[in-house]
């Protein structure tokens, strides 16, 4: 089964090059960090407080949540521009440090695989603990402005401001107790501060076609 694993930081263009690969390689793609944000969106929607661990648990374990390629439905609303919003983004941290939130939609990234027969598979602890045996982990980085630089071109806002709030969530993903980001053993690292998408698509694709051959 043809599992690849990227992981990084926000901004670092996992989404949009984790899509890119999937379709160069003809295999699905889920984004795991939207689970994360629509869990965040339904603790949101019914008042319940992002740090109450089992509240949020509940609500994963209960909400309906679908991540499909470009959209992202909670109990059969679509939510995709707003779990991206800055609400989301100063709470999602907080879901996602939650051990049972993480058990919880770590089984669902399992069986969407199981399911789909492999994946591109993008997040932050996917080559470090959902799937440690991918064909390929790679890990995506890129300095804070230029992350902070992407998602004022797609999103807007203010740079600075934004760099600012990426740092943090880098230090609270960082140092959160259950399931770290960080880069998983065997993992190549890729700083796609000065590649363009294409760069970095052709890089990851050439990895999996050496990895796969070595293998077998």
């Amino acid at each position: 089964m043809r599992v690849v694993a990227i992981d990084g930081p926000a901004g670092a263009g996992k989404s949009t090059i984790a899509r890119a690969l999937a379709r160069r390689l003809e295999i699905p793609y889920l984004d795991t960090g939207a689970m994360y944000r629509a869990v965040t969106h339904a603790a949101l929607r019914d008042g319940v407080e992002p740090g109450d661990a089992e509240a949020v648990t509940h609500l994963a374990t209960t909400a309906h949540i679908h991540v499909g390629y470009d959209t992202v439905t909670v109990d059969g609303v679509d939510v995709t521009h707003e779990i991206r919003s800055d609400r989301i983004n100063q709470a999602v941290s907080r879901v996602a440090a939650i051990s049972g939130v993480r058990m919880v939609l770590r089984e669902q990234q399992r069986a969407w695989v199981s399911k789909h027969g492999g994946g591109v598979v993008e997040g932050r602890d996917i080559g470090t603990v959902v799937f440690p045996d991918a064909t390929l982990k790679v890990f995506l980085t890129a300095s804070a402005q230029v992350r902070a630089r992407r998602r004022v071109a797609e999103y807007g806002g203010d740079v600075e401001a934004i760099a600012r709030s990426i740092s943090e969530r880098d230090r609270l993903d960082s140092s959160r107790a259950d399931s770290p980001l960080m880069t998983a053993d065997g993992s190549i690292t890729v700083d796609t501060s000065d590649l363009s998408i294409d760069e970095v698509v052709a890089k990851l694709h050439a990895l999996v076609v050496e990895r796969e051959a070595t293998n077998g």
